[in-house]
């Protein structure tokens, strides 16, 4: 009977897992290990990857994604294993093995040349570089192009998406109420699939280079401290244990500057005290890297409050919702010009940005805490301290992430002239 154990050898803090393969053969016990191209961190691996039944809906999703691909890759090993002589087993035929699952031999199949079916090749053909959340996006832009080519009642062809397919599918998004920023980002992305379809030495538009869609300037909707104080001495009697709950989720946040995807996974078991400072570490889940910031002191007031621990965590559905409320009983509600999720018309559960002028607190959402970090501590805490804590990977992101200009620049250099 053969069994396989995963294991983290790395001592980095993003690594692939290495797989060991253990079984009796002729009254000898042998292993044999290899390298799989599976990544997880450290810090899930060792602290996440066995909890038993754990509260945290994060980590109970990370569970299940790594579980299940595991198994997979578990279950070809073994039905390798029991199809092959045991004198042939070794660490080399255990390698190859594990690089067959990876890159099975591929039958003669002719590559898709309409956009559509080629999109699902594409996913499918960088499934191992792509991220959970890049491939949610490329899904929403191909039912898009779905739609469009019901619309339009003619099969998209890759050596079709010229200038004219340019201006078709613009006027029929717009046609359908899609901001200016979303159809550009649709674009960008039928581009991409083009291109790649390309390097395979697939035919494709000579005007597929010069497809462009100016972006559509946004406001950089944040949070000042004098808001932020006001959302803090919002009287208990009026907020539920809820609304607490997010207020005091949003308050970390903006000391924090980080996505929801990272400040609502913080527990207590990140926390690091060093020379008298408090710090947390962990790995940001969109980019992989590892972070170490110092919580703020309004982050350790909440801290505590709650012996030391963070709030519970919630959805980030939820957190949107309930921190609109939160702002609106802090009285955020300052006329300002932005734009917000509404549904087109009512009943018909489909929903477009709409721009206008609206009260503040009407378009909160969970990454004003982000910016507001970045924008109020602008100025005051040297720039590349600041894109430490938020994990910007350059100067100029992250200047253009809190609405930076030209013209901003060079009123800031006239102020040392």
């Amino acid at each position: 009977m053969a069994t396989i154990n995963f294991l983290y050898r790395s001592k980095k803090p993003l690594a692939n897992l290495s797989l060991r393969l253990l079984y009796r053969y002729n009254e000898t016990d042998l292993v044999f290990g290899a390298n799989t191209k599976y990544e997880v961190s450290k810090e899930y691996w060792s602290k996440q990857h066995k909890q038993k039944r754990p509260k945290d809906i994060e980590i109970v999703n990370e569970q299940t994604k790594v579980k299940t691909e595991l198994n997979k890759l578990e279950n070809y090993i073994l039905a390798a294993y029991k199809t092959t002589d045991a004198k042939a087993i070794n660490k080399e035929w255990l390698q190859n093995q594990v690089d067959l699952y990876y890159n099975p031999v591929q039958h003669a199949k002719a590559t898709p040349t309409a956009l559509i079916e080629y999109i699902d090749f594409y996913i499918d053909y960088r499934k191992h570089e792509l991220k959970e959340g890049l491939i949610k996006k490329l899904k929403v832009t191909k039912h898009k192009v779905e739609r469009f080519q019901v619309f339009r009642k003619k099969i998209i062809l890759l050596k079709d998406v010229n200038d004219s397919f340019k201006n078709e599918f613009v006027d029929y998004c717009k046609s359908e109420k899609y901001s200016q920023n979303t159809i550009e980002r649709d674009l960008a992305y039928i581009k991409t699939f083009c291109k790649h379809a390309r390097y395979l030495g697939l035919e494709t538009s000579p005007q597929l280079d010069g497809l462009r869609m100016d972006k559509e300037k946004t406001d950089s909707i944040y949070l000042s401290l004098e808001e932020l104080k006001k959302i803090q001495e919002i009287e208990k009697s009026k907020l539920t244990e809820s609304l607490e709950n997010a207020r005091d989720w949003l308050i970390i946040s903006c000391f924090t500057g980080q996505r929801i995807s990272d400040f609502m996974r913080f527990t207590d078991t990140q926390i690091r005290k060093e020379n008298g400072k408090t710090f947390i570490e962990f790995t940001q889940k969109k980019t992989g890297k590892t972070m170490i910031i110092p919580l703020h002191s309004k982050v350790i007031e909440i801290l505590d409050k709650k012996d030391g621990k963070f709030p519970y965590s919630i959805s980030d559905q939820k957190y949107n919702e309930y921190i609109k409320t939160v702002c609106r009983i802090g009285e955020i509600n300052d006329k300002i010009s932005g734009s917000k999720k509404s549904e087109t018309e009512e009943n018909s559960k489909v929903y477009r940005k709409e721009s206008g002028i609206f009260e503040k607190w009407e378009l909160v959402t969970s990454h004003i805490g982000r910016r507001s970090f970045a924008t109020n501590h602008y100025g005051k805490i040297p720039t590349s301290f600041l894109i430490a804590a938020t994990g910007h990977s350059t100067e100029v992101m992250f200047l253009k992430y809190i609405g930076k200009s030209n013209k901003d620049l060079a009123m800031e250099l006239a102020n040392y002239f």
